[in-house]
């Protein structure tokens, strides 16, 4: 008997540099073993911001392999979930084809924090405990309903 595959859970944002990332890390981290988490941007930055990765790494979670890349690359996947982590992303995002579930959770994006490298950093890590927050109960929850 072949086991079933994890859904896919595809988190939306529009450069997929920051908070798309640190979702994927948290959700992966959380639910990972029930769930295919993967990211994907609008208009990719081509890189994940070094802050972001800091910020994971400070709770444990390495993204530092992580890739910046288009949602184009996901059209033909059979996505379950997409959740959009920005109004952008969530205005441009396609409906794939087997889609059954779309969330909205949009956060600030750290990358545009203004002020010393204090404030910035501060900036990344509270968007990085308010994404944890919102994932950690949706990866519990689906844990629950997955089992």
């Amino acid at each position: 008997m072949q086991k079933e595959e994890k859904p896919i859970v595809l988190i939306l944002c529009t450069g997929n540099s920051c908070r798309s990332h640190m979702a994927e890390g948290i959700l992966r981290n959380i639910a990972g073993d029930l769930l295919d988490v993967r990211s994907a941007g609008s208009n990719p930055a081509g890189y994940v911001h070094p802050l972001a990765i800091r910020a994971l790494d400070e709770i444990g979670i390495d993204i530092s392999s992580h890739t910046s890349k288009h949602l184009d690359e996901f059209i033909e996947c059979d996505i379950e979930t997409v959740i959009t982590v920005c109004d952008n992303a969530d205005n441009v995002c396609p409906a794939f084809p087997r889609q059954r579930k779309k969330y909205h959770w949009p956060f600030p994006d750290p990358a545009k924090a203004e002020g010393s490298e204090e404030e910035v950093w501060s900036a990344f890590k509270m968007v990085r405990d308010d994404i944890y927050r919102a994932f950690k109960d949706y990866g519990l929850k689906r844990k629950e309903i997955l089992k």
